[in-house]
């Protein structure tokens, strides 16, 4: 399988649905991942659970990621989720949160590489299609294992390997140690694709002379930011940048993926989700903070749209009251 241009969409729990992963696909993104989907949901055949397995075949190439612990389930889970026909079956072996990892799921894995190898080798013998992990650089400071950990998925039969270059102490924070990454390419035979710190197209090419990746993975800077993928690979194709998306783009493309929300969730629950994606549209925007609060408060599909002209007649009237710009972002 070609990753083009080599450039992922990383997982994001309530973001990464099938509605922002299609607008994303439109900008360029070269390989699409579902949200995290529990393995003990498909095994006891949960209806939400399985409602996040389903995606366009315009969103090919196209990975479901599956979390657990339990190499004989994760087995069963990947054997299930493979009669959807995705391209690949990834396993997060590094989500940091607490609900996650009190369970021995998540990054909670990394403590546990014997494990890890039996679960990748379980999952690579139940289905012939591409089985990949992520993992981040270790549980803390004191055990950083991402290349041993690489080593022995590649040993069992990972086809390619996410490392998010932060510990599971660090969850989010600090600067990702892009060092670790670089180690982990030097120890396996198999792709790895480098994730964490990339928030710009420029970082995208900076992670890719630094680390040796294959592909580089964009999560948190996707977020209201669908253009991210397209001027990444504009940059690595050598080509001239796109200009940066202004408002009328953004609020475009804020009114299309609600409509896109509302196609696969209908009216009520798209309404309560786009709060969150609008917050992300508008943000760095004059007037931010005001227009994310009328935004939270819409309950029907026309409230939105007048929120929306409000706020593109409110711009319109700050640019020309001055012209020469510096308006203030909230």
């Amino acid at each position: 399988m070609t990753i083009d241009p080599p450039i992922v969409l990383a997982p994001m729990a309530g973001v990464t649905d099938q509605s922002f992963r299609q607008l994303v696909k439109e900008k360029g993104c070269g390989l699409l991942v579902s949200e995290m989907i529990s393995a003990k949901g498909l095994l006891y055949k949960n209806k939400n659970t399985f409602a996040l397995l389903r995606f366009e075949e315009t969103e090919r190439p196209f990975a479901v990621q599956l979390f657990g612990r339990d190499p004989v389930e994760m087995a069963l889970a990947a054997k299930r989720a493979a009669t959807f026909s995705p391209d690949i079956i990834d396993v997060n072996m590094g989500c940091p949160a607490a609900k996650i990892v009190k369970n021995g799921e998540g990054a909670a894995l990394l403590r546990e590489p014997a494990l890890i190898y039996e679960i990748v080798a379980r999952m690579a013998d139940s289905v012939n299609i591409p089985v990949t992990i992520k993992i981040r650089s270790g549980w803390d400071e004191h055990t950083v294992n991402a290349p041993e950990v690489a080593y022995l998925a590649e040993k069992a039969g990972a086809r390619a390997i996410t490392v998010h270059a932060r510990t599971r102490s660090e969850f989010y924070a600090g600067t990702a140690d892009w060092r670790v990454i670089k180690a982990s390419v030097g120890a396996v035979g198999i792709p790895v694709i480098g994730n964490g710190d990339i928030k710009t197209a420029a970082d995208a090419e900076r992670m890719f002379a630094e680390t040796g990746c294959a592909a580089v993975m964009i999560g948190r800077a996707a977020a209201g930011n669908p253009w991210i993928f397209a001027e990444a690979a504009a940059r690595l194709r050598g080509d001239a940048p796109s200009p940066t998306p202004g408002a009328p783009e953004k609020f475009s493309l804020m009114a299309r993926h609600l409509s896109l929300l509302i196609e696969y969730k209908g009216e009520t629950v798209a309404l309560k989700e786009m709060r969150r994606h609008a917050g992300d549209y508008i943000k760095g925007l004059p007037c931010a903070a005001e227009f994310r609060n009328l935004f939270s408060q819409v309950s029907a599909r026309w409230e939105f749209d007048r929120a929306l002209r409000t706020y593109e007649e409110r711009l319109r009237r700050l640019r020309a009251e001055n012209p020469a710009g510096g308006a203030a972002a909230v």
